[in-house]
C-alpha cells in the first residue's frame, strides 16, 4: 500500500503525540509512587528562603528616609499582579475619571463614591521614597504625588474609635492597616509616579503608599476603602 507524504507527516505526528502523552502519564505515576517526605514530629531547623527578605533601611523612629526628587527613577523587576497573565485587570485607569467606593459604615460622615473631584479639594503632597518589596525586585525610588491618607480620613469624617481601614486591588488582594498606620504622615494615596500619571501596571488610578513598609502592602489599583472597628468606647455606668 502506498501513502502520500501528508499522510506519512500525520502518522509520525500522531505517533510522536502518543509517545509524549505516554511519557507524561508515565511520569506522573512515577511521581505518584514516590514516597512524601515524612513530615518531622518536631520542630526542626530548615534553611531559609536566601535574600529574603531584604533589608528595609529605615529612620531611628521606623520612618522612611526622604529621598532627593533628583534619585526618582523607575521601579525594576516583575510586578506581581494575582491574576493569571500576572497583568492588571481592565478597569478605568484615568485617576481624573476614578469611582472608588467609600464605605465608612457608620464611622464617618461620608460615604458612597470617591470621585477625583474630592481629592483634589485636599492639600496636595509630593514625597520621593524607596518602595521595596521583600525580595530583592522589584525595588526603586519613585516620587510620589497625591494626598495624605489622614487629610482623606479627616475628609470623610471618621470618628476617634475608627479601628482599621480595608483597602481592596483590582485584583481582590487587600490589605487592613490600624488607623494609627494610615494616619502615619508618610501615608499617601497617589496618582502620580515621577511627575506622570500612574501606569496601569503601578496601579492606576489610585495606590495606596506606605514608604515605611515592604510593597506588597503599598496596594495598587484601588477599587474600594472600608473602614471598621471592633467596638467603640462605652460611656460610663451610670453613678
Amino acid at each position: 500500500m502506498t501513502i502520500s507524504r501528508r499522510d506519512a507527516l500525520a502518522i509520525s505526528g500522531s505517533t510522536l503525540a502518543g509517545l509524549s502523552l505516554a511519557a507524561a502519564v508515565r511520569g506522573n505515576a512515577e511521581a505518584q509512587d514516590k514516597p512524601a517526605e515524612a513530615w518531622p514530629d518536631s520542630l526542626v531547623e530548615k534553611p531559609m528562603r536566601p535574600g529574603f527578605p531584604v533589608a528595609l533601611p529605615l529612620n531611628a523612629d521606623g520612618s522612611a528616609p526622604e529621598h532627593p526628587e533628583s534619585a526618582a527613577g523607575p521601579i525594576v523587576g516583575r510586578l506581581m499582579w494575582r491574576t493569571e497573565n500576572r497583568q492588571p485587570p481592565a478597569i478605568e485607569f484615568d485617576y481624573r475619571k476614578m469611582a472608588i467606593k467609600i464605605d465608612t459604615r457608620g464611622l464617618g460622615k461620608l460615604t458612597g463614591t470617591l470621585r477625583f473631584a474630592d481629592l483634589e479639594k485636599l492639600p496636595r503632597v509630593s514625597h520621593t521614597f524607596l518602595m521595596q518589596c521583600g525580595a530583592a525586585e522589584p525595588h526603586g525610588i519613585v516620587k510620589w504625588t497625591g494626598v495624605k491618607f489622614s487629610d482623606f480620613a479627616d475628609m470623610l469624617g471618621l470618628v476617634p474609635g475608627t479601628h482599621y481601614g480595608r483597602l481592596v486591588a483590582s485584583d481582590r488582594h487587600y490589605v487592613d492597616e490600624p488607623m494609627t498606620t494610615l494616619r502615619h504622615p508618610q501615608v499617601m494615596l497617589a496618582w502620580m509616579m515621577n511627575n506622570q500619571p500612574l501606569p496601569p501596571a503601578h496601579g492606576a488610578p489610585l495606590r495606596l503608599v506606605i514608604p515605611f513598609r515592604y510593597g506588597n502592602r503599598s496596594i495598587k489599583g484601588i477599587t474600594e476603602i472600608s473602614f471598621a472597628t471592633p467596638g467603640l468606647p462605652m460611656p460610663p455606668l451610670p453613678a
